[in-house]
């Protein structure tokens, strides 16, 4: 296979994987709920995102950095949403809530 198509396999690639934060980015955004988003999944994920990005520049794959440059920005505003949004949540999750309106109701 020729230099080419692999470029193309990688930034195809790159473009499924990027586009995949799309949804959760734009329902955190939308709803501005972060609740339910893993707070160590997602710093384990950054962090992972980053070392693709690093190893990108350092072997001088484009595909490989513009993936994880563009997947890095959309991790980080999950976090920081989580961070911003989560500080009014109080740690009440919806089960909880639920439970205490049926009590109050009865």
């Amino acid at each position: 296979m020729d230099r080419l198509h692999i470029s193309l396999i990688g930034f195809a690639a790159g473009i499924c994987t990027t586009l995949s934060f799309v949804p959760q980015v734009v329902k955190i955004l939308r709803t501005k709920r972060a609740r339910d988003i893993s707070l160590y999944m997602y710093i384990i994920l950054t962090l992972g995102i980053f070392l693709w990005l690093v190893y990108g520049i350092l072997i001088g794959e484009f595909p490989i950095v513009l993936a994880n440059g563009i997947t890095l920005c959309f991790c980080l505003m999950v976090l920081v949403s989580k961070a911003v949004y989560s500080r009014g949540d109080k740690g009440l999750n919806e089960d909880s809530a639920d439970r205490s309106d049926r009590v109050y109701r009865k």
